[in-house]
């Protein structure tokens, strides 16, 4: 790699390297993700499989920390103790977060009252565990930030990840006191939207991931997405906020680090 492409410091503040796409790869993905500057990684849980092996993940590698929690996706298979698991798991010292949690109303592959009834379970118990929440919202928009004025947030914060709105959305989330993370999608040439949200995000709520293996940039649609990409993303926000890679790499890195007490 040539040298002037390699970040010295970058953060993939939201990926799912437990899962089976990295299988056959997983320790080259890792150290791919190191010689492009990524110092830290946050795996998030989509399950309760999902979970404990994200917490397997962070246990065996320094720079990966876990968040443990129920996808909506998942919502209506959780098992009827899921909470009282999570939250055995939230005691490990290496889980940072409650998430993902939210509302999907795109594939609503979980009946939409339960998949909000388990968003809000999970919401209390991050404040009674005193952990930040990750939120996924699809198609869920009024929904999911309806459900956080109500339910409030946890003293500890959160992130709206992957964010998919527009400004006026970005705006709300803003308000209710989350950071915003910007994914992939940010590179699309038609996602002039998120480009716009990401020059608005005030510099101590921005951060960036790759959601790896979902949402590679835009010259990679098509193949499996992994940390060490994340330097096209981080690329991308600099160009909208007019400033270097070095900047948004090593700010983004101090956020992750603030929100997750890492």
């Amino acid at each position: 790699m040539n040298k002037s492409k390699v970040f010295p410091n970058l953060v993939d503040s939201h990926a799912h390297l437990d899962f089976d796409d990295f299988d056959e790869d997983r320790e080259s993905v890792l150290e791919r993700a190191q010689k492009t500057g990524v110092k830290l990684i946050i795996n998030v849980g989509f399950d309760l499989e999902s979970s404990l092996r994200s917490i397997g993940l962070a246990e065996k590698n320094s720079f990966i920390f876990a968040a443990v929690g129920i996808h909506p996706h998942e919502a209506g298979k959780a098992a009827g103790d899921y909470i009282q698991k999570l939250e055995e798991m939230a005691e490990h010292p290496k889980v940072v977060a409650i998430g993902e949690i939210g509302l999907d109303y795109f594939r609503d592959r979980s009946p939409r009252p339960v998949q909000k009834e388990v968003f809000q379970q999970q919401l209390r118990l991050a404040k009674k565990v005193n952990l930040p929440v990750v939120i996924h919202d699809r198609d869920a928009h009024d929904e999911v930030t309806q459900t956080l004025q109500n339910e409030g947030l946890p003293e500890a914060g959160g992130v709206m990840h992957c964010f998919s709105g527009d400004v006026v959305l970005a705006k709300k989330v803003l308000e209710l006191g989350l950071y915003i993370s910007i994914a992939g999608p940010v590179t699309y040439a038609k996602n002039i939207a998120l480009g716009q949200v990401a020059s608005m995000v005030p510099s101590g709520k921005l951060l960036i991931e790759t959601d790896a293996p979902f949402l590679p940039p835009h010259h990679l649609r098509g193949k499996r997405n992994e940390p060490a990409y994340i330097r096209y993303t981080a690329e991308k926000v600099a160009a909208v906020r007019g400033k270097t890679w070095e900047h948004i790499g090593q700010l983004c890195l101090e956020n992750t680090r603030e929100l997750f007490r890492i």
